[in-house]
């Protein structure tokens, strides 16, 4: 029978898991596979396994209390073995890869931060601080400019925003970077002009959450920061 993956922890780890519940309906119970210093946390795998509100909590309950109790290589939903040789054997041949990043992730927790800002403010400052875009946009508003004239502008403001965003991310990184141990970026989506993880240890969290909310006042009502945490690690195994 197929195996579901939750966590990969050190054998030491206490795994005080014996009164959850892992995915499926009726869920499986969980149990641990163990391989030299390594001990992966599975339970039977649903034949129709889904991303289901049910399934992903119970995923995330797995993490987080073990999480509680010590550092967790936690797996991404939906991962599966053949059986529990499989996962034995994983361990085995990934060992020193695994242990390695236990020791990175070793009291750190994940903060992912999206950020977006305000569409009209920032054209209004793109009208504001260039010259040519504002002299262009003029000419459109008075009906002087010529027929390509707002093709033009069209790319003038695109180059503007990709610049001036391009900036702010690098800003916003930089100025939390020294309080994470490791930083991950993914390209944001929709309005957003930054997606980043930062992997940060306990004793830089409180600094962390105080220069974010500093970073966020400091750009304004214009912007909205979501900063989602703390996380499992996910981004850094």
């Amino acid at each position: 029978m197929a195996v579901y993956i939750y966590s990969v922890t050190g054998k030491q780890h206490p795994l005080h898991i014996g009164d959850l519940s892992g995915v499926g309906e009726p869920s499986g119970g969980l149990r641990t596979v163990t391989a030299g210093p390594l001990c992966a946390v599975v339970s039977d795998a649903p034949e129709d396994l889904r991303p289901k509100r049910r399934d992903i909590i119970a995923h995330q309950e797995v993490q987080q209390r073990l999480m509680a109790d010590g550092t967790v290589l936690p797996m991404r939903f939906g991962l599966l073995a053949a059986d529990d040789e499989a996962v034995r054997l994983a361990l085995e041949q990934n060992a020193e890869d695994y242990t390695d990043r236990l020791q990175v992730l070793e009291g750190c927790v994940e903060y992912n931060l999206k950020a977006s800002q305000e569409e009209d403010a920032l054209l209004r400052q793109i009208l504001r601080e260039s010259n040519v875009a504002r002299e262009l946009n003029d000419e459109i508003r008075r009906g002087t400019a010529g027929p390509d004239a707002s093709l033009r502008l069209g790319e003038l403001v695109a180059q503007e925003v990709q610049a001036r965003q391009e900036a702010l991310a690098t800003g916003v990184r930089e100025a939390l970077r020294p309080f994470a141990r490791q930083i991950e970026s993914s390209h944001p989506t929709g309005s957003d002009f930054l997606s980043v993880s930062f992997l940060v240890s306990e004793d830089q969290e409180e600094a962390f959450l105080t220069t974010e909310l500093s970073v966020a006042h400091q750009l304004g009502d214009d912007f909205d920061f979501r900063l989602n945490g703390p996380l499992p690690p996910y981004s850094f195994v």
